[in-house]
């Protein structure tokens, strides 16, 4: 099926769910995607200065443009709206186009968090019926349950805040757990590039001061950060609790069970029900629905529900719709209290 023809089809099917078309621009600041994404984002962007001196890039995601919409419009009440349009991203594989051509929709503003999840999922579904494929998987998982976990675990609070800041840096995540389980506290980078400075403060007079603090206040304040005041293998049995969660997966229906089961063999005092996710069902149209506690790790803004569904055309197995929520986004790009949101976009080069 032709592109044109194709999106036409998609964007009738989002338009009879009853969402407003919107235009977006093509050109954002490039410090609200750095921002949101980390600075090794900045090599998958087409950035450029213009005559201002401010550093502007071509959209590399609908999503943050959308919302950028939403906040520099000063807008307050929902909106459901749907767009279409091309994102540019550089990448790594000389395979993949620089130009993804997407439909995306969107609900903003809402407070119905969990009929506006199913929504969404449903509306994927719909937009989904215009494309030829044989079966696939929805997979859903919630970042909001594993922040939940976080919050429950025996861990200071500036690990809690490091282990949900840094989830969706898989590598960086997995490489935080190491140092949980030896009990260290401080980035090995930050030990190195201090090392030379600690080792000459080691030969230092004691008594002399350093910004108000003596030299061994100071020497005894980051041995205290090194190491937590903790028993030997607390930060090992935290690390094991966190790894058993992440590798929970099983059919949609048995997820609350499979979690609640998890928690309470864990002595964590949480409970989750099926209203965490936005379907029931195992089966949907061709797809098998999953649950994976580890799913949600794409992008930083996602808060909540996330899925992705992978479809099988050809023998080939594609990732052709993602979405999820993300609360957060709006307010981190600037509105001044948290904003509920949640969308998709479907990917038309697949």
């Amino acid at each position: 099926m032709k592109l044109k023809n194709l999106s036409e089809k998609i964007l009738r099917s989002v338009k009879s769910k009853g969402f407003k078309y919107i235009d977006l621009p093509s050109v954002i600041e490039t410090n609200h995607i750095v921002q949101r994404s980390g600075e090794n984002f900045r090599k998958f962007i087409f950035s450029f200065t213009d005559q201002n001196g401010s550093e502007l890039c071509l959209r590399p995601d609908l999503t943050i443009a959308s919302c950028l919409r939403y906040l520099e419009n000063n807008l307050k009440s929902k909106e459901k709206i749907f767009y279409s349009g091309q994102a540019y991203r550089k990448s790594n594989n000389k395979k993949n186009s620089i130009i993804r051509d997407q439909v995306g929709f969107e609900i903003i503003g809402s407070k119905d968090e969990k009929n506006d999840d199913k929504e969404i999922i449903d509306t994927a579904l719909k937009s989904l019926s215009n494309l030829n494929y044989s079966k696939g998987i929805l997979k859903i998982g919630n970042v909001e349950i594993f922040n939940l976990l976080i919050s429950k675990l025996d861990i200071p609070k500036r690990w809690k805040l490091r282990l949900s800041r840094h989830f969706w840096r898989e590598d960086y995540f997995n490489d935080l757990l190491k140092r949980l389980e030896t009990n260290s506290d401080v980035d090995p980078t930050i030990v190195e590039v201090d090392k030379k400075r600690y080792l000459k403060m080691l030969r230092d007079d004691q008594e002399a001061m350093v910004a108000g603090r003596s030299v061994k206040e100071i020497l005894k304040r980051f041995d205290n950060k090194i190491k937590d005041p903790r028993r030997a293998n607390r930060g090992k049995n935290v690390s094991k609790t966190i790894k058993e969660f992440l590798r929970i997966q099983c059919p949609i229906n048995k997820a609350a069970d499979r979690l609640n089961f998890f928690f309470k063999k864990n002595n964590i005092n949480l409970a989750v029900d099926q209203k965490y996710f936005p379907t029931s069902n195992n089966k949907i149209q061709k797809l098998n629905v999953e649950f994976s506690a580890s799913f949600g790790r794409q992008l930083e803004y996602y808060t909540g529900m996330v899925f992705k569904i992978d479809i099988k055309s050809k023998s080939k197995s594609i990732n052709v719709i993602n979405g999820g929520r993300y609360d957060k986004l709006i307010s981190d790009l600037g509105a001044k209290k948290q904003i509920p949101a949640v969308g998709a976009a479907l990917n038309l080069n697949y």
